[in-house]
């Protein structure tokens, strides 16, 4: 039933990828409810993930029948195969090392290249689910100040960067995932004195960038990208973070960085978020999660994302 199922969705799944100019692409998104697996296709190798059940009653040699059968359906040999467990996440465990061996492959996503890591960590370092809102930030950016919140490697940076952005600042507390972002910058041919890279705690950077725009040493973004982390308590952070709690004071705080009738994406993953429509009744809020889930992912509520507009006239 996998390797049928497989076969099916690459043939159709690879010719949409070759037209649209992307490797990435989710092959198989748990379509069938008892084979809990997500398969994803990046370049000429597969990056699979196995979802925990709390009552698993699967034989013990499960998951190594149905990697055999999803490398032989989709003709990727073994060695090129990486699999992960993954069961529900806190704080910043998704980001903890999984393997001490990296193997890291880049891959083309439209006019960008991007490393991914296919060993180290539990996520490979871009999440696939955002590839319409990086398309769509892209669209935006020329000649554009882009602000990349929780800026992971920075996969929207570039996007916006090979577009043809005028500047942009990325912000993340990581200093592996911003050397990353820095790697994925170098290897499009975008010199980052125009692309700065911050490690710091974003709270902390919206307080000191607003007190900088206040005081005219420092001008205001046209986009912002803000995808929290669900929940962290990362010790190098002042505050712990709930997205559900504090989604409403970081979009306030962002959309004031922004030039009147500036663009303010945000975005979460989390399963039951409620958007706090009525202190953010002034960002005028649209929900555009429909436009940003793309065409490979079953799931349709991957990830919820809203278009926000600062204050004041454009």
């Amino acid at each position: 039933m996998l390797a049928n199922r497989l076969r099916k969705n690459d043939r159709k799944l690879r010719k949409w990828a070759r037209r649209e100019g992307f490797e990435a692409y989710r092959v198989y998104d748990r379509d069938i409810p008892e084979v809990a697996l997500a398969i994803d296709r990046y370049a000429d190798h597969l990056h699979i993930a196995a979802y925990r059940r709390e009552r698993d009653e699967r034989p013990e040699d499960w998951l190594d029948v149905m990697v055999a059968a999803a490398g032989e359906a989709l003709g990727v040999s073994p060695e090129l195969v990486f699999v992960k467990e993954r069961a529900r996440q806190r704080g910043a465990s998704q980001y903890d090392k999984y393997n001490a061996e990296p193997h890291r492959i880049t891959v083309r996503e439209g006019d960008a290249g991007l490393w991914v890591d296919l060993a180290t960590y539990l996520d490979t370092g871009l999440f696939l689910d955002h590839r319409p809102l990086r398309e769509q930030v892209a669209a935006e950016s020329p000649g554009k100040r882009v602000l990349n919140l929780f800026a992971y490697t920075g996969s929207f940076t570039v996007h916006a960067a090979v577009a043809g952005a005028r500047s942009s600042v990325s912000v993340d507390l990581s200093t592996t995932y911003l050397n990353w972002a820095a790697a994925n910058l170098e290897l499009n041919g975008i010199e980052t004195r125009h692309h700065e890279l911050v490690c710091a705690d974003v709270n902390v950077f919206l307080e000191e960038r607003l007190k900088a725009q206040s005081a005219g040493q420092a001008k205001p973004f046209d986009i912002a990208v803000l995808d929290p982390p669900t929940f962290s308590n990362s010790k190098k952070m002042r505050d712990v973070l709930d997205v559900q709690r504090d989604h409403a004071r970081l979009c306030q705080a962002t959309a004031r960085l922004l030039v009147p009738g500036g663009t303010l994406y945000f975005s979460t993953n989390m399963r039951r978020f409620r958007l706090d429509e009525e202190d953010l009744a002034d960002l005028q809020p649209r929900d555009i999660s429909a436009k940003t889930i793309p065409r490979d992912f079953r799931n349709q509520r991957i990830h919820r994302t809203w278009a926000m507009t600062a204050p004041g006239s454009a």
